[in-house]
């Protein structure tokens, strides 16, 4: 392959750092457990068009890891390592999951069940527990698929490129994240940047679902394709689902919901800025025109 371009080498990066490659290989093996191995750099993301090209947000603080306490067995107990059970059955683990959403009476009781649950796969190979960020007592509320590797390590949804390209989205119709309310599908991340499997989603739903009833928002905004087909049915792709608005259901309400583009997408496909522009201008109008 012969990239002659700067674009063309801006957007392998790119293309690598989404599907989780985070070292260079030489051409040589490299022994790394020697003190004087090279690290591997990180490229500099290329900049990005208006008007979603607004400057960086300034580091956030890292939100402290709770700990689940001793005691409970089974799905709620993690185990050292040497000693894992088997992963449950996934109806086993859906079942055991809609069980302890429908218990938490509050978000930080939600909390503290994820920190707990062991049903599914993908908190052992994640380094944190991804739950939330911004105000939950905002009118809207983003929903994405999957932590990324920034998200597995700052233990926040949508810090990386992708989160500060959500933030200058925001920053573009009068939002932040204190006037906005951020989580995704799935709280851990895939090894590697995956896709969850259909058994993973499942298994999340029950909890970001209570999530969104307990943050109660007026507007629900889905980003990509696997948040619109989990959370409203979406069937057809993303192209031609996005910007319409649609009703989520929960059990005590209705909430707008609508769909666009994952900010992930966007930068490797910055033409599609322009409708997802034409998408928060929508957004906008709504809360304008929404009285709490």
């Amino acid at each position: 392959m012969s990239i002659n371009r700067p674009d063309d080498l801006h957007a392998l990066i790119s293309f690598y750092m989404e599907a989780g490659v985070d070292a260079v290989l030489d051409e040589a093996p490299v022994n790394r457990f020697t003190a004087d191995a090279p690290q591997p750099r990180d490229p500099q993301p290329p900049a990005d068009d208006p008007p979603f090209s607004r400057p960086e947000a300034p580091p956030r603080t890292r939100l402290p890891l709770n700990r689940p306490g001793d005691g409970a067995p089974n799905l709620w107990s993690r185990q050292p390592s040497a000693d894992l059970a088997p992963p449950p059955a996934p109806d086993t683990a859906i079942m055991a999951a809609r069980d302890a959403a429908r218990g938490a009476t509050n978000l930080d009781a939600l909390r503290a069940m994820l920190e707990r649950f062991e049903g599914c796969g993908l908190r052992h190979t994640a380094k944190r527990l991804v739950f939330a960020d911004g105000n939950p007592q905002a009118k809207v509320m983003f929903v994405g698929e999957a932590p990324g590797r920034e998200e597995d390590i700052e233990g926040l949804p949508f810090v990386g490129r992708s989160g500060q390209l959500l933030d200058r989205m925001m920053a573009a119709i009068g939002l932040d994240r204190t006037t906005a309310y951020i989580a995704n599908v799935i709280p851990w991340r895939p090894p590697g940047n995956r896709t969850p499997t259909p058994q993973e989603s499942q298994i999340c739903l029950p909890f970001i679902k209570r999530q969104i009833e307990l943050a109660n928002p007026d507007i629900l905004v889905c980003l990509g394709g696997p948040s619109g087909a989990a959370l409203l049915g979406i069937t057809e792709g993303i192209r031609r689902a996005r910007g319409r608005w649609r009703v989520y259901h929960t059990d005590t309400r209705e909430i707008r919901a609508i769909a666009t583009f994952h900010p992930a997408y966007l930068l490797r496909t910055p033409l599609e800025k322009r409708f997802a522009w034409r998408d928060f201008l929508t957004i906008r109008k709504a809360l304008d025109s929404d009285v709490r």
